[in-house]
């Protein structure tokens, strides 16, 4: 999968036994155990708005500002009703005795307070449980504000979650509604797509212009050579010189294919046929069987049906370019290839493992860029341009899946491709 340059090559590493049992993703490694740290309750409680999400957080906003608006009126309410209790209370004159009237007159400003009492325990508790609901019902109608405000925000995440350089030519988020400051955002945000798609579609049909540009010189050259070399009083050095020449040409060529396709698979796929990857590796790897067996590699295979929709030939090409790549970059003496296909979780997986030098964990990613190779950039590149594991990418891409690699105990790389399925 990557370009051998390092010193420990010399090094002979004990070879891990073969990926064994159904297709499967491999991820990257877990990340090392950690000694939790004990954190204290204040840190905790700091730590709460970072994890409660922004739908929750404007869901108890706005049931905080009902709940509190709600507080208050009833807290008035309250005041104003105690109050009027009280004032409005009736006094009573039977026309007695001094003496009995005073007793009468006592006898009923107790049982006044008493009742007035009696009265605001009742509105109080009446006051309560009014709030209580007021709150439980606050929190309700605040989600489902929080959840209307933000839909068009989830219409934007989603849209950008389906994008990619093939779809930035007809996917807009197109929001409907008032000029507010969401709809500015969205119209913002489909102006920048039709900015950035324009600027691909340019990018890629520069790549394809140039190469094929490119083809026609180099073509004649080859042709020019290989004349001069038929010449039979051509000296040996001439013949020497003109064999170098058609070798550097001949590379030219395969890294103007190799742009070209690059640019070919980086677009929308103009062709989606029913296909089954089980045969779709077989051809792949019925093509490499010869480069294999010149340079001593054995390749295993465990292909499993697995239906789908997509181009075949991009898909050959891709999976012929792990297997070239696999074999191109293994141990100098007895290397082995595995490839697999089938089905796991639910989606199309191909997977191709190779025995090599040891790859680094953080290298592995990078080494999908263009003409990026391990330790080297445009160095050391006689191998392959550097395009290999680029298309690959790009293919997976247009057909809507995704493809990662893993350093593979002993050393080489797992390359996994992930489809969806048909």
């Amino acid at each position: 999968m990557i370009s051998p340059h390092s010193a420990r090559t010399t090094t002979r590493v004990q070879e891990a036994p073969p990926p064994s049992g159904p297709p499967v993703w491999d991820g990257p490694p877990p990340p090392p155990s950690r000694v939790p740290v004990a954190r204290t309750t204040m840190e905790r409680v700091k730590e709460l708005p970072g994890k409660v999400s922004i739908r929750w957080r404007l869901t108890l906003t706005y049931g905080a500002l009902v709940f509190v608006a709600a507080a208050v009126l009833l807290f008035s309410v309250y005041a104003i009703v105690g109050r009027a209790i009280g004032e409005a209370w009736p006094s009573i004159d039977l026309g007695l005795g001094p003496v009995q009237n005073a007793q009468l007159q006592s006898s009923w400003r107790q049982f006044q307070q008493q009742a007035i009492a009696n009265a605001r325990d009742a509105l109080f508790g009446s006051s309560f449980l009014a709030l209580l609901g007021v709150g439980i019902l606050a929190l309700i109608i605040g989600y489902f504000v929080a959840d209307r405000a933000l839909k068009p925000v989830a219409q934007m995440t989603g849209t950008a979650r389906k994008l990619s350089e093939s779809t930035l030519a007809h996917q807009r988020i197109a929001l409907e509604g008032p000029n507010d400051e969401l709809k500015e955002l969205a119209d913002t945000f489909d102006a920048m797509l039709a900015r950035l798609n324009v600027a691909f579609d340019t990018q890629r049909r520069f790549v394809a212009n140039a190469s094929h540009e490119l083809r026609t010189p180099l073509t004649i050259n080859r042709t020019v050579l290989e004349i001069a070399l038929s010449d039979p009083e051509a000296s040996g050095d001439l013949k020497a010189l003109g064999r170098t020449l058609l070798e550097v040409n001949a590379r030219n060529e395969k890294l103007i294919e190799g742009l070209l396709l690059l640019a070919r698979s980086e677009r929308e796929l103009a062709v989606r046929k029913p296909l089954d990857v089980q045969e779709v590796a077989q051809t792949a790897v019925e093509q490499v069987a010869p480069f294999a067996q010149e340079h001593g590699v054995t390749v295993t295979t465990e292909l499993v049906s697995a239906p789908t929709i997509g181009d075949p030939v991009l898909l050959e090409r891709s999976v012929s370019n792990l297997l070239e790549n696999a074999v191109k970059y293994n141990i100098p003496e007895n290397g082995k290839v595995w490839i697999r296909t089938g089905m796991a979780d639910g989606a199309l997986v191909v997977q191709v493992a190779n025995t090599g030098q040891h790859v680094p964990a953080y290298e592995v990613n990078s080494l999908f860029e263009p003409f990026r190779r391990l330790h080297a950039d445009r160095v050391e590149s006689a191998k392959g341009a550097g395009l290999g594991l680029s298309i690959v990418r790009a293919v997976v891409q247009a057909h809507g899946g995704n493809v990662a690699a893993v350093p593979r105990d002993g050393g080489g790389l797992v390359v996994t491709i992930q489809l969806p399925r048909r």
